[in-house]
């Protein structure tokens, strides 16, 4: 597949509530490319989340194929999934989820610890993500005492912790003010820049989707082009 990333071939999800079936995405073709940046926008519920998690292997398709690079996602193992998401995938929230016990490089270090890393590198290797977000010198300050953006910056930080070739945002500035949330997007897309990172943003934030390469919209379950490169 060459620089091909992702590609999606005619997925589609169904949900049924009660006696009602929802189809929330249909026969969706996408191909992205290694190193680049995109925004999916759409109405809330129109299904951007459930495209990101089926993208990040939370979730699977109910007809269709999703390969990332030569696997496809709708085939592999579970734990075939969980190693994937854990090397290769970073995923970034609009709620940082931090645990509150720990200091901020325990809790970025914490998905290296994971994976057999031991802590002393996996420390070392925190306190270069946290560089990267700016926020090295909290490193083991309680994560208790940080702002919302700063908050954000460590769940960034502990996104990249395993260097993933894609990073999944699932409108990781919709819980911060305006200029919270523009450092926020300045910030990931430097990191898209500065470490090759593929970027898939789903946002409502407008000024953010237009920063980057490609925007789709998702609209009675079809994905539109918007913006391309």
């Amino acid at each position: 597949m060459n620089n091909i990333l992702y590609k999606l071939e005619k997925v589609s999800k169904t949900f049924t509530q009660a006696s009602e079936t929802i189809d929330v995405l249909k026969e969706i073709d996408l191909s992205i490319e290694s190193g680049q940046s995109l925004a999916i926008l759409g109405a809330s519920g129109s299904g951007k989340s459930t495209l990101l998690h089926i993208l990040g292997g939370l979730d699977d398709p109910s007809s269709g194929k999703v390969f990332f690079r030569d696997k496809d996602l709708t085939r592999i193992s579970p734990e075939e999934k969980a190693a994937l998401r854990r090397e290769q995938i970073g995923y970034i929230f609009q709620f940082h989820y931090l645990l509150r016990e720990f200091s901020t490089v325990e809790n970025v270090a914490m998905p290296a610890i994971l994976s057999g890393l031991d802590k002393k590198k996996a420390r070392r290797i925190a306190l270069e993500c946290l560089d990267k977000v700016g926020l090295e010198d909290r490193a083991d300050q309680s994560v208790t005492t940080l702002s919302g953006g700063e908050s954000q910056r460590v769940a960034i930080a502990r996104a990249i912790v395993s260097r993933p070739r894609v990073l999944l945002a699932d409108e990781p500035t919709g819980n911060l003010d305006v200029n919270k949330g523009q450092d926020i997007g300045k910030l990931l897309l430097r990191l898209n820049k500065d470490l090759g990172m593929t970027l898939i943003v789903v946002t409502h934030n407008l000024d953010l989707a237009s920063k980057m390469n490609l925007n789709y919209e998702l609209k009675s379950g079809k994905l539109y082009a918007v913006k391309e490169q």
